[in-house]
């Protein structure tokens, strides 16, 4: 028997006006979600998911119009006051946002962060504040969590911020919660802890959820019914039972069938070695007092040695916080290390600023973030386009020109090159963020988490872009990721950090087929 509605949606239309322009992003959507539920909103990029999810508290702005009926535990939110709809915000019906750094204050700790909320709804202060914020960050699995009170979001890896954003969503025990990409940045045993907590914490307080996704295999394992959107519509809804066994419609069939497949292309004999590292390690120093004396080091990696040659692909799995990305920052000289790096057989350490300058066309990289990695004030055209303009690649062509083809490489529509960065979904901002590293045709791309935005089919279309470029112009991929059916779709050969520490490393398939350490077989077991 369905649980009584606590969130009634019906007939919702969602449209924005901008320079003359209607938009409709969503179109005649109707669906619940009952006390005790879980309800998944899948789909692709642009389907009208976190508009919809969105509607439910009136955060769309005043572009925005709103047609139809949001109702929360029988009281209409459509067109509620304002003093009514901050009642409900954050306190009955909670968000855990897609992209951290854009939810978390950069100027304020965590500490403070999560306690703004506490005194705001629930009146702690204090001692009591301090010790719910800790049994919040303890139950997100941030790992020492007293050490990280007086935290900066800059200071914590990717998946750790999507965890705090998660404790500050709980910690007023809301009626409803919407969770949009909650688990995108995180690694697949953290995956799997958070899943068991929403389906812990919706069991025991009775918590409706309203799970946004575009990952098939955490929708099987979490929701009770799904939602398929596409092109701002419900194209089709049911149990997830009834859903993954028979699906009816042909968008939803397509959207079961991605998943990445197949190899890279083998690695050309005699391939030249294209980066090297010797006993690289990334010490961070504790300071204290006022001399800023050192009383020990955060030991980020550990000494480290990998080798990469041209046309080939090294994963790098592991845990948040593990030193994945740290490794690879080292590796392009982002960030001060001790060790050997050697590209195409030089000495890294030996080059000054400058010289490290003209490489940099030649060693690229694709951050984790793409809504902070992309400047707001530049279109897409112009950010792609910086880079050939500082490097002075290709200046007999028209700029214009480059940035269309590689537009249409990452699969966007050379029409959107005059569009800025909140004009597009999470996941288009990451293929702007990979065109403006590929258009360089560098030798090497570093690689940080690059389809974790991105939904299921267009997962598919990356790894295929990625391994087509490699094969067509020799690049070397570092390819970090916590997704390991992706990887294993990579890469070549694999290396597992844990802790700062190089546990296990080889040839990729023979690692997933018979890894030999526990930690390696926990992360393969996570990832189900």
């Amino acid at each position: 028997m369905r649980p009584s509605p606590l969130l009634r949606v019906s007939n919702l239309t969602v449209s924005f006006r901008q320079d003359g322009k209607t938009t409709h992003a969503v179109r005649g959507v109707s669906f619940t979600v009952g006390r005790g539920e879980t309800v998944a909103l899948v789909g692709e990029s642009g389907s009208g998911k976190s508009v919809t999810a969105l509607s439910t508290v009136s955060l769309l702005g005043d572009s925005a119009t709103v047609d139809g009926s949001v109702t929360y535990d029988g009281q209409e939110m459509v067109n509620a006051s304002q003093r009514e709809l901050r009642r409900v915000r954050g306190n009955d019906i909670s968000f855990i946002f897609q992209e951290p750094m854009t939810s978390l204050n950069p100027l304020h700790t965590i500490e403070k962060q999560l306690a703004e909320s506490l005194a705001l709804h629930q009146g702690l202060d204090g001692a009591a504040a301090r010790d719910r914020i800790l049994d919040l960050l303890n139950k997100v699995g941030i790992r020492d969590a007293e050490s990280r009170l007086d935290a900066y979001p800059h200071q914590l890896s990717g998946g750790q911020r999507q965890r705090v954003m998660i404790a500050m969503a709980l910690a007023n025990k809301p009626d409803i919660l919407i969770a949009d990409e909650p688990t995108t940045a995180l690694d697949v045993t953290i995956q799997q802890q958070i899943i068991d907590l929403l389906a812990e914490l919706k069991t025991s307080e009775g918590m409706g959820l309203l799970f946004i996704t575009h990952d098939l295999s955490i929708v099987r394992r979490i929701a009770d019914r799904v939602c398929v959107m596409k092109d701002g519509e419900i194209v089709e809804e049911g149990s997830t039972a009834d859903l993954f066994a028979n699906p009816q419609h042909p968008y939803t069939q397509k959207l079961l069938d991605a998943e990445p497949t197949g190899h890279p292309a083998p690695v050309k004999e005699g391939a030249k070695e294209l980066i090297r590292t010797d006993g690289l390690k990334v010490w961070f120093p504790i300071q204290t007092g006022l001399l800023k004396r050192t009383v020990g080091h955060v030991k980020a990696v550990n000494p480290t040695s990998i080798s990469v040659h041209a046309g080939e692909t090294l994963g790098i799995v592991g845990e948040s916080g593990s030193g994945k990305t740290t490794l690879a920052l080292a590796i392009m000289r982002l960030i001060q290390s001790e060790g050997r790096v050697e590209f195409q057989g030089q000495d890294l350490r030996q080059w000054s600023t400058r010289d490290l300058r003209r490489l940099r066309a030649d060693m690229q990289i694709v951050f984790q973030d793409p809504f902070g990695a992309l400047s707001p004030r530049m279109t897409c055209a112009q950010i792609i386009a910086e880079g050939l303009a500082i490097h002075k690649i290709d200046q007999d062509r028209n700029p214009r020109d480059l940035v269309a083809e590689v537009l249409t490489e990452v699969g966007l529509d050379p029409a959107f090159m005059d569009r800025y960065p909140h004009e597009f979904s999470g996941g288009q901002r990451q293929r702007i963020a990979i065109a403006r590293a590929m258009v360089l045709r560098p030798k090497l791309v570093v690689l940080d988490e690059p389809t974790s935005a991105l939904d299921m089919t267009v997962q598919v279309q990356i790894v295929d872009l990625l391994r087509d470029l490699q094969a067509r112009y020799g690049l070397a991929y570092l390819f970090i990721s916590h997704d390991l059916n992706v990887v294993r779709a990579m890469s070549h050969k694999v290396v597992v950090m844990q802790q700062g520490d190089v546990v296990e490393a080889g040839d990729a398939e023979q690692l997933f087929r018979n890894p030999s350490h526990p930690y390696t077989r926990t992360l393969l077991a996570a990832a189900g």
